[in-house]
């Protein structure tokens, strides 16, 4: 076996007598992310096949495909919160590892423990941690912060209440309230429409679209087709490989989600 170093900072084994891994090639102009050449596997078993994505600055840009496609991996393995096997992150050229507080993340709803005895202010607050350091606190300008991404998302009235006597969609406001005080140039959120209801769902696209007005780079991990078309101007089709990424209206097309999703396509864009 033999070991190399991405430019990721990731050290990757690969077999004896395999080509290296490739180099990443020059920075596209006004690109917010790229992914090169990612491959991330569990045991034996590949999740993500040879990734090669750029995501343009300034886009908002939707990530869709079946059960089991690696949608949520390849948000996890962006943020360095799963190692692959090979490839590497760049965001606005650098790798991510010294651009890191240049990314907000959205996680699932379901992968966070609601139980953590804190309040609302308290957990939008966190998103002010990454550019305060270690040694200072959070001061009333963070707090004003905190309660200024609170109202963009309706949620000023629930500052003092623990966050887990909160319903779903109200939890999911929160999490991107905490996104939004970071005030980052790129946003990965992994199904932020997931379980919350109409409204909360056309408040949040509001909120992603206003992001986009403002230059920020928004990726999304989506699950209804059917929206996909209204929200996104920008969408990847991925099914372990990528299968398609472009503007909606050159990569959402039938042919490339009959790639991605297989006969079931037309039953699983009418629901």
């Amino acid at each position: 076996m033999t070991r190399s170093t991405l430019e990721s900072g990731v050290t990757t084994t690969r077999p004896a007598g395999s080509p290296p891994p490739l180099p990443y090639p020059p920075t596209p102009p006004h690109a917010a992310v790229e992914v090169h050449d990612l491959t991330v596997a569990y045991g034996e078993k590949p999740v993500l096949w040879d990734i090669d994505l750029t995501v343009p600055a300034g886009v908002l840009m939707g990530v869709v495909g079946p059960n089991g496609a690696g949608k949520t991996t390849l948000i996890k393995a962006m943020l360095g919160l799963v190692k692959p096997v090979s490839g590497g992150v760049r965001v606005q050229g650098k790798p991510y590892t010294s651009r890191a507080r240049a990314v907000a993340y959205v996680p699932q709803r379901g992968t966070v423990d609601w139980d953590f005895p804190t309040t609302v202010l308290d957990v939008v607050t966190m998103g002010t941690y990454g550019r305060l350091g270690w040694f200072r606190r959070p001061g009333a300008r963070e707090k004003a912060e905190a309660v200024d991404a609170l109202g963009r998302v309706g949620m000023a009235a629930f500052a003092g209440r623990q966050i887990s006597q909160l319903s779903g969609g109200q939890q999911q406001r929160v999490f991107l309230a905490r996104a939004l005080v970071q005030d980052a140039p790129v946003y990965l959120m992994d199904e932020p429409f997931q379980g919350v209801d109409a409204v909360t769902e056309r408040s949040i696209i509001g909120i992603l679209r206003d992001l986009r007005s403002r230059g920020r780079t928004v990726l999304v991990v989506h699950h209804d087709l059917n929206t996909v078309p209204e929200y996104f101007d920008r969408v990847t089709l991925l099914n372990v490989r990528v299968i398609a990424s472009g503007p909606v209206a050159d990569a959402f097309t039938p042919a490339n989600l009959k790639a991605a999703y297989g006969e079931r396509v037309a039953a699983l864009s009418n629901g």
